[in-house]
């Protein structure tokens, strides 16, 4: 199969990437894994928040609406399945395989997200999307107001510990990962935080902290710091660069999502160090316009 531009990665970031090229009446194909990385919300029946005009919904219903206006345009192909073996054929063009399938494309997309590894304590997987959480603006309001822990995994924890606050009522729980100085906990006092230097044993109920002492601290949620990694294995084997950020790897890109290999773009939470629905919608927009700019000039 041969294509001008290839999306590979079909969550926000990526309908967002291709819907640009569909409206330059480019042909665009869009590869997509079907693995979001916000499904667990929908999962726990929760629902998006922070998108303007989307507020409320489920990302399910968001991301399935965006593929049927997408799927109106009709120089666009859907696939799914997961792209792999992706290299630079000797004609110059992008080479990768779905299934059976063999793809060629003249300019990559990649939207390929990441996955989060979370902190190994009993009870935290379970509920991440439900009462555990990464991101205070995605999910902060929704608490009400109440008690928030946060479960140290990385140095951010101090950071998300001084955020909270504007919340609701704020406990770091250290659990042995991280040691705040004189200064940092000054800090941390000023902004009203409580700092909790007992270990976690598990997670109970909906956000329920029980620690080694026996205490047993109901918080209205839970925040924690993910390591994530590439979702996918394409801008490794095309020789992306990286970045290391805060919480992992991300795909070092310029103004436009350029990456460091010609005329491969990428956007979405691939590309940055951290994101949510709507900068992922910004970055798709951006990456749709440099790989259709950079097919002009």
């Amino acid at each position: 199969m041969q294509i001008d531009f290839a999306v590979i990665g079909g969550s926000f970031a990526g309908l967002s990437a291709a819907l640009q090229l569909a409206r330059a009446r480019r042909q665009v194909l869009v590869v997509d894994a079907g693995q979001r990385r916000n499904r667990a919300v929908d999962v726990a029946g929760l629902t998006s928040h922070g998108f303007l005009t989307q507020d409320g919904r489920a990302p399910a219903a968001i991301a399935a609406e965006a593929k049927a206006q997408l799927m109106r345009y009709p120089g666009v192909q859907w696939l799914d399945g997961s792209a792999q073996d992706a290299h630079v054929a000797t004609d110059g063009r992008f080479a990768f395989r779905v299934g059976d399938l063999t793809v060629s494309a003249g300019r990559l997309i990649l939207a390929t997200g990441v996955r989060d590894e979370l902190p190994p304590v009993p009870g935290l997987a379970e509920r991440w999307g439900r009462s555990v959480f990464h991101c205070p603006y995605c999910h902060g309001y929704e608490l009400g107001g109440g008690e928030i822990g946060v479960i140290a995994a990385t140095p951010m924890a101090q950071h998300q510990a001084l955020m909270l606050p504007d919340w609701g009522r704020t406990t770091l729980f250290l659990n042995g990962l991280c040691t705040p100085n004189d200064e940092e906990r000054a800090e941390l006092a000023r902004r009203g935080t409580h700092v909790d230097t007992t270990p976690v044993l598990r997670i109970e109920g909906e956000a329920d902290v029980v620690l080694a002492d026996g205490r047993v601290l109901r918080m209205a949620g839970l925040f924690t710091q993910p390591r994530t990694s590439m979702a996918s294995p394409v801008a490794a084997q095309l020789g992306c660069a990286m970045v290391d950020g805060p919480m992992g790897p991300f795909i070092q890109v310029g103004a436009t999502r350029e990456t460091s290999v010609a005329n491969v773009f990428a956007c979405g939470d691939a590309a940055r160090a951290t994101g949510n629905v709507a900068l992922a919608v910004g970055d798709g927009v951006m990456a749709g316009f440099g790989a259709h700019r950079s097919a002009m000039f």
